[in-house]
């Protein structure tokens, strides 16, 4: 892959939170998701790939465009697989709260795993703990090794869990053996991230998310030196029948880095729609004008670029307000 394509994703991150940020508040976590969808779609159009959607909206019959399978990129070459979110957080946009982001990854063809929408139970660390734990191990050992390689006691560690009943048993763990629990509404791709990011203060992510959103932390946690381990979690036959369609066999067996993001390059984009500990989100400064804030970066060289722009949005009008995209006045 080109090194140019690392700036040309963040162009399709930019422009998809900039559709949806008009929806910020709104209420209407389905509009804001569309917009996103049909901005991140028109922006890939120009972006020289040949590349193939592997995670994504959905089905193609449930989902109109950025569905599995679909054909993305103006060019012949290179062949890639590409995993998109073009908002992660509806929930969160829609209630005008922290941390939503629109996110993309690529990798060369055959490289990503095709995972089905179905649970996934993961667990993420940064770089200090890449290679030191396992998802099987006991939470009151994980803190010890994690808190270790941190240099912090247990009782200055941060996990960050999805707030869902099914997580109380970890959660009541994790408290027990002293470390601090950050418990979040929504946001699976962002909360693996900032185990990689010292600034977010945050040690370790646990818990059972969307494996669609575990591949694509995946990728990100591989660009920063971070870890991540991973296990199918279908809850009925149909999962399990989802899993089989995609040629996943052994939904117990657990996923490593390679096995979710396979080779020697992947590149992650992402761009912050509303504010967060990882990214500022959009920002209208009037006069036609608006400000985003872009992470991005690749494995093959180990960078990480932190982007502001600014955009005139009148040029990007087709892409930002096309059809359906912008609310009602």
């Amino acid at each position: 892959m080109d090194r140019e394509l690392t700036l040309e994703l963040v162009r399709v991150t930019e422009v998809a939170a900039l559709a949806a940020s008009q929806w910020m508040g709104r209420g209407r976590k389905n509009e804001a998701d569309e917009a996103a969808t049909n901005a991140m779609r028109a922006m890939f159009d120009t972006v020289a790939i040949n590349g193939t959607v592997v995670i994504g909206e959905g089905e193609m019959d449930e989902a109109p465009m950025l569905y599995i399978g679909e054909k993305v990129g103006s060019a012949l070459s290179p062949e890639v697989d590409v995993a998109v979110d073009p908002l992660e957080g509806t929930n969160i946009l829609a209630k005008g709260l922290p941390n939503a982001l629109s996110v993309v990854a690529i990798a060369d063809r055959g490289n990503l795993l095709h995972a089905p929408d179905i649970y996934m139970q993961k667990i993420a660390v940064g770089p200090r703990a890449a290679g030191k734990i396992h998802i099987d191990d006991p939470i009151e050992k994980t803190l010890e090794i994690v808190a270790k390689a941190n240099d912090k006691r247990i009782s200055e560690c941060t996990v960050m869990i999805l707030d869902r009943p099914r997580h109380q048993e970890i959660i009541e763990a994790v408290r027990k053996a002293g470390a601090r629990v950050r418990l979040i509404g929504d946001g699976d791709v962002g909360s693996a991230i900032y185990t990689a990011i010292p600034e977010t203060g945050v040690d370790l992510c646990l818990g059972i998310g969307g494996a669609p959103e575990g591949v694509i932390a995946a990728a990100a946690l591989k660009c920063l030196g971070g870890e991540m381990q991973a296990r199918l979690w279908p809850e009925d036959d149909e999962d399990r029948a989802r899993c089989a369609k995609m040629g996943i066999t052994d939904c117990s067996r657990i996923l490593y880095m390679d096995d979710m993001v396979k080779g020697d390059d992947a590149i992650f984009a992402a761009t912050g729609v509303t504010d967060g500990e990882l990214l500022k989100g959009v920002r209208m400064l009037g006069g036609d004008m608006a400000e985003t804030h872009s992470l991005v970066m690749r494995y093959r060289n180990k960078t990480i670029r932190w982007i502001r722009a600014v955009h005139r949005l009148s040029y990007k009008a087709s892409m930002v307000f096309g059809s359906g995209n912008k609310p009602a006045l």
